[in-house]
C-alpha cells in the first residue's frame, strides 16, 4: 500500500541539522504516526514521503521554507521584566508559554536579560534550519471514519 491522502503513516526516524548533530529520533521508541495530508507533519517531509511503501528507506533534507519556515526578526523582541511576575531569576535559555496575538500558546525563549527588559524569541526553535531526515516507513493503513473526521491519527 503506497502513502497518499488519507493513509495512517507509521515511520521510524533520525532528525539532524546541517552539523550532523541529532536533533531528534525515534530510536528505542515506536514509530510516528500521522495522517497523510492533513498537516499532521512538515510539508517537506510529508511531499518526500508521498508515494513510499512499507520497508522503503529514503534520507530526505528539508529546506526552511518547507519545515518551520525562516527566522522572523519580529518574533524577537523586548519585553518589559514585569512581563514574568513570580519569576525571580531569568536566565537565557529559560523557555515561556505566552499568548500569541490569535489566542493560541506559543512557547518563547529567553535569549538574553538586560536591565530595561528580556529579550525573547518566539520562533520555532528549529526556524531557519535545513533539517535533514533519515526515514523508515514502518506501517501503511487506510485511515479510520474517526480519525478522517477528527484529522489526525487514533
Amino acid at each position: 500500500m503506497n502513502i497518499e491522502k488519507d493513509k495512517v503513516v507509521k515511520f521510524h526516524y533520525t532528525l539532524t541539522n546541517d552539523a550532523g548533530e541529532t536533533l531528534d529520533s525515534s530510536e528505542g521508541r515506536e514509530p510516528l504516526p500521522y495522517l497523510h495530508g492533513h498537516n499532521g507533519i512538515i510539508p517537506g517531509l510529508e511531499k518526500e514521503l508521498e508515494g513510499k511503501q512499507v520497508g522503503d528507506k529514503l534520507k530526505v533534507s528539508v529546506a526552511p521554507a518547507e519545515a518551520y519556515g525562516e527566522i522572523n526578526p519580529e518574533m524577537v523582541q523586548m519585553v518589559p521584566r514585569e512581563a514574568f511576575s513570580g519569576v525571580d531569576d531569568i536566565q537565557p535559555g529559560m523557555q515561556f508559554q505566552a499568548q500569541a496575538p490569535d489566542g493560541s500558546v506559543q512557547v518563547v525563549v529567553v535569549k538574553d536579560v538586560q536591565p530595561e527588559g528580556v529579550l525573547i524569541d518566539a520562533n520555532h526553535p528549529l526556524a531557519g534550519q535545513t533539517l535533514h531526515f533519515d526515514v523508515e516507513i514502518a506501517e501503511v493503513r487506510d485511515a479510520t471514519a474517526e480519525e478522517l473526521e477528527h484529522g489526525h491519527v487514533h
